[in-house]
């Protein structure tokens, strides 16, 4: 990335501002920085300066090109996203781990919830590995992440209910102290993530959508970890199968209203 600084001597307004914004779009930019009283526009991008210059020419400020070098790593990303990047590599983390802890406990458990909310757990260290692509990026860049997250989440909403399905075809029985003592577990690291990822919740669009993703993780413990409790009372394993049922819809659901974010 280069941090290149231009003098627009015919730029004094807002108006003018947005011409430059909508003349370099298309650019690989990261960010734009304007100073209207100094007459000067800071662009932090690849490519070349003197391509930057050819699309501001013809808009008649007298740009000029004063000064290019290349930036340093830390000086890439805009404020914040070094704190959203260690946020997410910590919950993709946490995720990442939960995702395989679950899945085998669910497997071995018998258990329709379990491998449904591993399944949730796998589709939120995807979202997490997504949203790290776009820290720092431009808006057009988080749209897209956000809309790749929603689509693999919405994959694995699919196959939850169908394997909640398959299970309760087969008329398995599942274990109900391994399908709440695992979600008691899955509980206190998801309300950890949601606790970490609550302080970006009004950031980009990334980052919005990882908000969803852990809240809907939260709501989907309590639910496994109340039908292990319904499956020891009666007897019945339906609970296992409805609540897996749920956790899917909820995962699915979730990926609806992540392609609903502008």
């Amino acid at each position: 990335m280069v941090r290149t600084v231009f003098r627009v001597p015919g730029m004094d307004c807002p108006a003018e501002e947005q011409l430059i914004r909508l003349r370099l779009a298309g650019l690989p930019i990261a960010r734009l920085e304007f100073d209207l009283p100094a007459r000067t526009v800071v662009v932090c991008h690849g490519g070349s300066a003197p391509e930057i210059l050819d699309r501001l020419v013809p808009l008649g400020f007298g740009a000029e090109l004063v000064s290019s070098a290349p930036l340093d790593v830390d000086d890439q990303l805009p404020p914040g996203a070094t704190d959203e990047s260690k946020t997410l590599w910590i919950l993709l983390a946490i995720n990442s781990v939960m995702f395989a802890v679950e899945i085998v406990a669910g497997w071995l458990a018998d258990s329709a919830g379990l491998l449904a909310d591993g399944a949730d757990m796998f589709a939120d260290a995807l979202v997490y590995g997504t949203a790290l692509y776009a820290v720092g990026r431009d808006p057009g860049h988080q749209r897209w992440a956000a809309r790749l997250a929603g689509g693999l989440q919405l994959l694995l909403a699919l196959w939850a209910l169908s394997e909640v399905a398959r299970r309760a075809w087969a008329g398995s029985f599942p274990e109900e102290i391994a399908m709440v003592g695992i979600s008691l577990l899955a509980l206190i690291a998801n309300v950890a993530c949601l606790a970490l990822i609550a302080r970006h919740r009004k950031g980009g669009i990334h980052m919005r959508a990882s908000y969803i993703f852990s809240a809907n993780d939260v709501l989907a413990n309590f639910g496994v970890i109340v039908a292990g409790i319904l499956v020891a009372w009666t007897g019945s394993p339906v609970p296992d199968w409805v609540i897996g049922g749920l956790i899917g819809v909820v995962v699915l659901a979730g990926a609806l209203r992540i392609f609903r974010l502008r």
